[in-house]
């Protein structure tokens, strides 16, 4: 991200150089406008959301305004990570702090579409879980395709969870339900939930989802999006949120997007907490979000 920075930067300080011998000092409105308007661009194509590039280039300008030219490079970076570390600040937040507040079992619904992660990040999740004390059992609700059962099956034998499942194209809520039922039975503290993964454009199973909603009554709404589908991850945040209402996110694929835009775009586009990253496939490789860390990472 930001890769026109250097190459633009270093036009500047050599225009500072010139005009320091005729003293015209300070960036002009129009040099910071040709600045934003290139930052914007190359956010944009970082797959940061328009809502977020304007909130950035806001505290750009005024970082850069009645600036020294020679000033340029410092000003920019600063104002970039002051801007970026309060959008990222804002959605960090401790998923285990957050479940103190809740009765047991507690049940965690889990959300987003095909290719995401979904399964992979639940299996992970009750991985962490199992490994700080807590028993967990998981619902393999997502009946529509018998392949991801069976996933979801071989992921709970590797790490030692209940899985309760029916057979493929059985109602998914009757599969919530159940899980419930043995997690109140045998006393366990979580119930996971799995969905089919499904469109956000599907109104059809977005009407399924809400009746596993009803049904299953959870505790927590987990939306599990892709870093590498960009701004597709966000438009998919807004409509499962506005069908079902998220409480949290996990965004999966961290460690191989360069781009960075989606953490940024979802934690200032939905207004809700990023509990986990994923940064490799192993069970240990969902790690919980932290501002800084993201930081670090963006700007190298």
């Amino acid at each position: 991200m930001f890769k026109f920075l250097k190459k633009k930067i270093k036009k500047i300080e050599e225009e500072a150089e010139e005009k320091e011998e005729k003293k015209v000092f300070g960036l002009s409105d129009k040099k910071i406008d040709e600045l934003l308007w290139e930052l914007e661009m190359d956010m944009l194509e970082s797959d940061v959301a328009l809502e977020a590039v304007e909130y950035i280039k806001g505290i750009v300008k005024e970082n850069l305004v009645g600036s020294p030219r020679k000033e340029a490079k410092k000003k920019i970076e600063e104002a970039l990570k002051e801007a970026i570390s309060n959008i990222l600040k804002k959605s960090e937040k401790n998923f285990y702090e957050e479940i103190k507040k809740f009765d047991k079992p507690i049940i965690i619904m889990f959300v987003g579409v095909n290719g995401s992660g979904k399964t992979t990040a639940i299996a992970k999740l009750a991985h962490d879980l199992k490994n700080r004390g807590y028993s967990c059992v998981i619902a393999a609700g997502d009946t529509f395709r018998a392949g991801a059962i069976e996933q979801l099956e071989r992921h709970a034998e590797k790490i030692g969870v209940k899985l309760i499942k029916h057979p493929s194209g059985s109602d998914p809520a009757a599969v919530a339900y159940d899980a419930i039922e043995h997690a109140k039975a045998r006393h366990k503290d979580f119930v996971l939930i799995d969905t089919a993964g499904r469109m956000q454009t599907n109104i059809n199973l977005m009407q399924e989802m809400e009746k596993i909603k009803r049904v299953a009554k959870p505790d927590m709404i987990i939306f599990v999006g892709d870093a590498l589908t960009g701004n597709d991850a966000i438009e998919q945040a807004k409509k499962f949120n506005q069908a079902v209402g998220i409480d949290g996110v996990i965004l999966t694929k961290v460690d191989t997007d360069a781009k960075g835009g989606a953490s940024i775009s979802i934690a200032y586009a939905i207004k809700k907490p990023l509990f986990f990253i994923g940064v490799g496939q192993g069970y240990n490789e969902q790690i919980p979000f932290k501002a800084d860390w993201m930081i670090r990472r963006i700007f190298g």
